[in-house]
């Protein structure tokens, strides 16, 4: 297949894109994160820029456009409204039209982050209620590219992994600083249902060799608390689980509201036929690619 991820450069299109690159015709979409010797060509590209997008999507032609790009730092969307909104709701919106106008397959992700978190078992029936400006430009988002993109594909979820950085995701967090016997905090009345990128990848290529359309929840279909989440990984790894501090989400510091119950219903998932994988093999296959130098490699590509 001729696919185009854009965010290649971040954690999820950077993981999927490396995945993938020798199995399918695959380019990636970076901007303010450029890749150095990547195994896949890239293509930089400002992705509120309208005509720019014509221009790639028409020299490309790729049979699937698959959006991972995003302004996913929670807190700078706090800062900056107007950006995230563009990068958010705007972009994804325009990019499905493009791509419904051009008979183009459209996947575009979002975040459990829409729900209020006041109860969680959320399905994807259940009525979004977002906090943040992260959160609601990514509804937004996701609404959009709906109403452009009767054929589209929108999947909630919620990964970990290895970055370019190593500071991207909530794993990459909770390791580094143990490994280095560093204390930190682990929230106890958070609940997520974190998936590993690489199996995320998997599961997103599986929905779109089965011709998925509309609205699904893609994550763990094991939930668990910050706090879980980190003594597991203290487990896996041999680490210290005594240095991450329990304490209440109130007690973080943090400058956007966070939902506290983001435990979602993959029911509609399992019923298409797709397999998830619960935290004991997610966890297992980072700890693998952490043993086989993944983090490096990943590393390595940092333009």
């Amino acid at each position: 297949m001729r696919i185009l991820v854009t965010g290649a450069s971040g954690l999820l299109g950077l993981n999927l894109c490396l995945k993938y690159a020798h199995e399918h015709e695959l380019s990636g979409v970076v901007n303010r994160r450029t890749l150095q010797d990547a195994p896949f060509p890239t293509v930089p590209l400002d992705l509120t820029d309208g005509d720019a997008l014509k221009k790639v999507l028409d020299e490309k032609q790729p049979e699937y456009l698959i959006h991972c790009a995003a302004m996913a730092d929670v807190d700078r969307c706090e800062r900056d409204p107007e950006e995230a909104w563009r990068i958010n709701a705007q972009a994804p919106a325009q990019l499905a039209s493009l791509c419904a106008e051009r008979n183009i397959g459209f996947l575009h992700v979002s975040t459990d982050a829409v729900f209020d978190g006041e109860r969680g078992s959320y399905t994807e029936e259940d009525q979004p209620n977002p906090l943040s400006v992260y959160a609601h430009t990514k509804l937004e988002g996701e609404q959009g590219v709906l109403a452009a993109n009767s054929h589209a594909l929108v999947i909630r979820v919620n990964f970990y992994g290895f970055s370019l950085s190593g500071s991207r995701s909530l794993a990459e967090f909770f390791l580094y600083n143990l490994l280095d016997n560093r204390p930190v905090k682990g929230f106890t009345d958070v609940h997520f249902c974190p998936l590993y990128v690489g199996d995320l990848a998997e599961v997103m290529f599986a929905m779109l060799e089965k011709k998925l359309s509309g609205l699904y929840h893609v994550v763990s279909p094991e939930c668990l608390s910050k706090y879980d989440f980190g003594r597991r990984i203290a487990d896996r790894f041999e680490l210290d689980g005594s240095l991450i501090a329990p304490v209440s989400v109130y007690d973080g510091g943090l400058l956007a509201k966070r939902s506290p119950n983001l435990t979602l219903r993959v029911d509609k998932l399992l019923a298409a036929g797709i397999i998830l994988p619960g935290q004991a093999a997610g966890l297992e296959h980072f700890h693998t690619h952490f043993q086989h130098g993944y983090p490096e490699l990943i590393k390595s590509y940092a333009g």
